[in-house]
């Protein structure tokens, strides 16, 4: 199975894979409400904006593995809707590290930061950006979402 391949779950139940934004330039963020870092996801709103119609995609999974998510998915959607804009997809709550985390987390894990580590997930709003050949950078939480290295990323890889 690719990383194209897995599937995971919208807010509202239904099942969705990578190949379903082929060709797109993917930043995958786990992302939290009541992280301190949840002010990324303004930054990550306005990438969308500025870079949707060229190809390019957030793609938000709620993670209550650090204990600062919200309970629901229905708080999230309305947390994120009416604090922050956000107009990209934010999926199910799911688990990126141990025993249950979610297999596409296990995939993305295997990519290296900009330091050559890879594993664990280390906190909140970590990005892995898929490039449409499949490629993955990673880029660890205090990474700002529009730090030059992952505009650069974004740029150099959108399509056409």
């Amino acid at each position: 199975m690719t990383l194209n391949d897995i599937p995971f779950q919208t807010m509202d139940g239904t099942t969705e894979t990578l190949a379903d934004y082929e060709g797109k330039v993917l930043l995958i963020v786990n992302v939290a409400s009541r992280c301190g870092l949840a002010p990324q996801y303004e930054t990550l709103e306005k990438l969308q904006k500025q870079y949707g119609e060229r190809g390019f995609q957030v793609l938000g999974f709620p993670s209550n593995q650090f204990l600062q998510e919200l309970g629901s998915n229905e708080a999230i959607k309305e947390f994120c809707s009416l604090t922050y804009g956000v107009t990209f997809p934010v999926f199910d709550r799911i688990r990126v590290n141990g025993r249950h985390e979610h297999p596409l987390y296990t995939e993305l894990k295997k990519a290296k930061d900009a330091a050559g580590k890879a594993g664990k997930v280390t906190w909140n709003f970590e990005k892995f950006l898929v490039t449409p050949s499949g490629e993955v950078k990673r880029f660890r939480p205090k990474t700002v979402p529009d730090d030059p290295a992952v505009i650069a990323a974004i740029e150099a890889n959108l399509p056409g």
